[in-house]
């Protein structure tokens, strides 16, 4: 593998509107709360920024063809604007592209952009097959919360692990996530739940429960990234700079059922090892001391933790029930609330878990600040399906770290 972009990119300044059913406000009014926090917290002027990407995920009634609405929305300089989109990926896809940037000596000052109004497309639940196209998330494999459940039931046939084990660590999952996002005035449900609710809700695909989904949100994340020495020389103190970004497409292989048998997602692994590598990383499990990852399902979140090694395989239920991703736990994991109560706008989701990671390794999260900030954050995004998907990992930390 190359060399790697490690310590070669900082972070100026990220941004993030409030997540939820934003119904009055639309995709370049969510951008620009985004943006001027954004701006704001870098401290430059819009005139800077030599580049741009915008990720939107499924959005292309509202957002079109190209990156001309965000150019338009954010008043930019007649830049470079380029439209990206990677499934759910699709945040992290943007992030990539300025980094790489920046890295390239292409860009000075890039910016990432992701937004989506996901509440205006009518998608949410089970949706029903009217239209035939990616919008209802229905094809061969047939839906979401269809395909996720039967990572679950593949992870526990293959693990020989009770059902009312499974269901319990996945129960607490949702429980963690729902009093982290409490804790958050940016994210989408901020309502404290407990363990009986989630194992007596309506069943959606079993063993997925209606509290082991995530929520339909709009949103919008922006990042401004630039050189550490750019950064410093505008007066930047405290750099939290880009170790690795990796992404992992699947090629066919898990279609094929002669080596995969539904219980991880192999794309995952692939990246995590090429992240670690990147960063420099050689324990994940006692080096990466905060995750954001793609908990679009509970079951998702729990075998996350293995496909990132930082749980022994087969293992990752217990440590949830042992409370090791908790806010107080050992490697916490979806400190702000996860996709499951910050929601989950396609196209910005993975820049909102760079965003977390930035302000806990700043010590400025607020109410939900770890008490010793992490050294390094690791955000994982999954777009599509266990079978067929794209695995992005982006690891950020103090420069120097």
């Amino acid at each position: 593998m190359a060399s790697g972009i490690r310590d070669k990119v900082a972070i100026l300044g990220m941004g993030c509107a409030r997540f939820g059913e934003r119904w009055n406000d639309d995709a370049e009014q969510l951008m620009v709360e985004a943006y001027l926090e954004a701006i704001g917290d870098a401290g430059i002027e819009t005139s800077q920024i030599d580049a741009a990407w915008l990720s939107v995920g499924f959005d292309a009634m509202n957002i079109g063809p190209s990156g001309v609405p965000a150019a338009m929305a954010l008043r930019l300089p007649n830049i470079a604007v380029t439209k990206v989109e990677n499934f759910c990926a699709s945040g992290t896809e943007a992030f990539r592209g300025a980094v790489y940037a920046v890295a390239s000596g292409a860009a000075d000052i890039a910016l990432a952009v992701g937004v989506e109004k996901l509440k205006d497309t009518g998608y949410g639940g089970l949706p029903v097959r009217t239209r035939g196209t990616m919008l209802d998330m229905i094809g061969v494999v047939g839906s979401a919360p269809g395909s996720f459940a039967q990572l679950g039931s593949a992870y526990q046939a293959r693990h020989a692990i009770d059902r009312a084990d499974l269901k319990r660590s996945m129960a607490h999952i949702s429980v963690k996530s729902h009093a982290n996002g409490a804790k958050n005035p940016k994210a989408h449900l901020r309502k404290v739940i407990d363990i009986d609710t989630v194992l007596n809700a309506p069943m959606i695909a079993d063993p997925l429960g209606l509290y082991d989904c995530c929520g339909v949100s709009d949103g919008a994340s922006v990042a401004i990234v630039t050189t550490p020495e750019i950064a410093r020389a505008l007066g930047k103190k405290d750099l939290v700079t880009v170790k690795a970004l990796q992404l992992a497409v699947s090629n066919g292989w898990e279609l094929q059922g002669a080596g995969w048998d539904g219980s991880y997602v192999h794309t995952t692994r692939v990246a995590a090892t090429r992240a670690y590598q990147e960063a420099g990383i050689t324990d994940p499990g006692a080096q990466i001391s905060l995750m954001e990852v793609h908990d679009c399902f509970s079951i998702t979140e729990l075998v996350t933790m293995e496909d990132l090694h930082i749980s022994k395989e087969g293992q990752g239920w217990k440590d949830v029930l042992d409370g090791r991703f908790d806010a107080d736990g050992a490697n916490p994991c979806q400190i702000d609330g996860g996709l499951k109560c910050f929601g989950h706008p396609i196209g910005a989701s993975g820049l909102r878990m760079i965003y977390e990671n930035y302000l806990q390794l700043l010590g400025r999260a607020g109410d939900r600040q770890r008490s010793t900030p992490p050294v390094f954050g690791l955000s994982h995004n999954l777009g599509g399906m266990p079978n067929q998907n794209v695995a992005a990992i982006a690891i950020v930390g103090l420069e120097g770290a």
